[in-house]
């Protein structure tokens, strides 16, 4: 016949030497007692949560009773995982004590749940780097110009070049001086395209000879003839 209270009573001292910082007995009948769990991690990132155990009379061939008194960083989401986990692990280990797998399994989800939490915080970490470089290189290298591109920018172009031209027409029409092309300015006077030539043949016209530089020319005694006439030595004789 199993002896239940030996069993339990062994379990508590093997359970108190192992949790000697963590383990706290609340009361003696029925047996009830707590330990602390901690995560792996460091102080900052760490999940904790306190364990409540009692032992029932036919412990360990029926579970003991189990709740959560308290915890640390822990969403509703994860309590709820570690209620289940240690359904599980006691309807495992029935027959056999089970207090030191129980709280084994819950410091691994525990650890689980921190490295989960890591892992997510360096893929955002990861993912922000990627569309910080990413904005980086469109900075960098501006808008690749398609063709799409490049019609969208022409089309808003010559939009906005017809709004100022009908701008302009507008000032001018309210001014009352309508601004004439070169063109609708020969059309309304056909003098224009004159007005270079007679300019040109009223300069020739302007010009003056002074005859007299030529009258002594005759007086000259020059023998063209001559094999040795140079022209140039004559204004160089006078010097």
């Amino acid at each position: 016949m199993t002896d239940y209270g030996e069993e339990q009573r062994n379990e508590l001292e093997a359970i108190e030497s192992i949790y000697p910082d963590s383990f706290t007995v609340l009361s003696e009948n029925p047996v009830s007692f707590t330990i602390t769990v901690t995560s792996d991690a460091g102080k900052n990132d760490e999940m904790e949560t306190t364990l409540k155990f009692t032992y029932v009379d036919k412990y360990p061939d029926e579970p003991p009773l189990y709740e959560i008194l308290s915890q640390e960083n822990l969403e509703d989401a994860d309590v709820e995982d570690i209620l289940s986990l240690l359904q599980q692990q006691a309807e495992e280990n029935l027959g056999m004590v089970m207090i030191f797998t129980l709280v084994t399994a819950v410091q691994e989800k525990l650890n689980e749940m921190i490295d989960l939490i890591k892992n997510r915080r360096e893929e955002e970490k990861r993912k922000k780097e990627e569309e910080a470089e990413e904005a980086e290189k469109v900075a960098f290298q501006g808008t690749v110009v398609t063709i799409e591109h490049f019609l969208s920018w022409k089309a808003k172009f010559e939009q906005e070049m017809a709004e100022l031209r009908k701008k302009r027409q507008k000032e001018e029409e309210q001014s009352g001086k309508p601004k004439l092309t070169g063109k609708q300015l020969f059309e309304r006077d056909h003098n224009l395209d004159t007005s270079d030539i007679q300019f040109l043949e009223d300069a020739a016209n302007s010009v003056e000879v002074d005859e007299s530089l030529f009258q002594d020319m005759d007086d000259l005694d020059l023998d063209e003839d001559d094999p040795d006439f140079d022209p140039v030595c004559l204004g160089s004789d006078e010097d």
